[in-house]
């Protein structure tokens, strides 16, 4: 029998109306100290609330991957430079620096002061040679990565000091012990490879790393989107050498069914998961495919643990979807969403297909 649980309902709704266009399927959200940071990716601009009350849909006080808040076009309808974006995706900032995941450019972007300006240029790019280069792996699809390339990047994280990538195409995580401050930077440490010319399919390890997260205590988090499920190491050291020691949405490394084979969702299933993010002693996970959000209020001690609470569904063994594109929206349900973050009591989530972002009280 299912268990009906009683659904969140959003505080507060951001869906601003900017120059006469909303978001448009944005995959990355992060805040702190007030700056709330949101990649709009399919109109290839990163937006910077600041001083940012959760109260009102006020328009944004800085666009970058734009020269102004109209432009929408993939590296403003030119070639790729310092300034522009293609398809954003990770975002990090800690109120200071700014990171991100500028996926289809295959780099990421680096500014070592919070952007003022619309249109800002990054002060570093990682991933490739220069600003002006955006082909994977440097040389093209057919090149082999090293520690210096990129083939879409799609997650980024820091703890203010080192810096984590997901270069998602070439199936791994790349380490850099500080944040560079120097274009074409070349990893420190890799994750999921024997070596940084490696990319092979490995169930043992994350076979498509879409987010990498950190938790204040050094738990590491990888969302492994392909095999639906969540990798996590207790300690982040131990990640570049060993397996990890949690499976969340699997019951063992060999398993990757979606929804574990089932044809509905339950309490311990993942379906095309795409970020995760730790709060207190638990984490959050987004199971973008069943359109929910998942909380493990503690993380487990065993793999394919129970989540405690849902967020998007009225229970565990449904999966349905609302767009706003078909005109039967309810305020808490959600779909496909991609990209959450905590800050402070509230869950900030990127409600990816309904383009829109929500902010739940905790």
């Amino acid at each position: 029998m299912q268990k009906t649980i009683t659904p969140h309902k959003p505080a507060f709704i951001l869906s601003p109306n900017i120059q006469g266009k909303g978001l448009l399927a944005p995959r990355g959200v992060c805040a702190c100290c007030d700056i709330l940071a949101v990649s709009d990716t399919g109109q290839n601009r990163v937006f910077i609330w600041k001083n940012f009350s959760y109260l009102e849909n006020k328009e944004p006080d800085v666009v970058l991957g734009q020269d102004d808040f109209s432009g929408t076009g993939r590296n403003t309808g030119a070639d790729v430079n310092a300034s522009s974006l293609q398809y954003p995706s990770g975002i990090w900032t800690d109120g200071q620096k700014l990171v991100v995941a500028d996926a289809w450019n295959h780099r990421v972007l680096i500014w070592h002061s919070l952007p003022t300006q619309n249109g800002q240029p990054a002060d570093v790019v990682v991933g490739q040679k220069d600003f002006e280069s955006n082909q994977p792996n440097v040389e093209g699809l057919s090149k082999l990565p090293s520690a210096q390339s990129l083939y879409w990047c799609y997650g980024v994280t820091s703890d203010g000091k080192s810096l984590w990538i997901a270069d998602t195409g070439n199936r791994r995580v790349l380490f850099y012990n500080k944040i560079p401050t120097e274009n074409f930077a070349a990893a420190d440490k890799v994750i999921g490879q024997n070596s940084f010319e490696e990319r092979d399919y490995d169930h043992n390890n994350a076979i498509w790393p879409y987010s990498v997260k950190l938790s204040i205590n050094g738990t590491l988090a990888i969302t492994d989107t392909q095999y639906y499920r969540v990798l996590i190491w207790k300690n982040k050291e131990d990640a570049f050498t060993k397996q990890a020691d949690i499976i969340l949405g699997q019951k063992d490394f060999e398993s990757n069914g979606q929804n574990q084979y089932r044809s509905l969702p339950a309490a311990n299933t993942l379906n095309w998961c795409y970020d995760s993010c730790f709060f207190r002693n638990g984490i959050f996970v987004t199971d973008t495919g069943n359109s929910r959000i998942l909380h493990w209020k503690k993380l487990p001690e065993t793999n394919n643990a129970n989540a405690d609470e849902l967020f998007g569904q009225p229970n565990f063994e449904v999966n349905g979807e609302t767009s706003l594109s078909m005109k039967a929206m309810a305020e808490n349900e959600m779909y496909w969403a991609f990209a959450i973050t905590t800050h402070q009591q509230q869950l900030i989530v990127a409600d990816t297909g309904n383009h829109r972002i929500l902010f739940y009280n905790l």
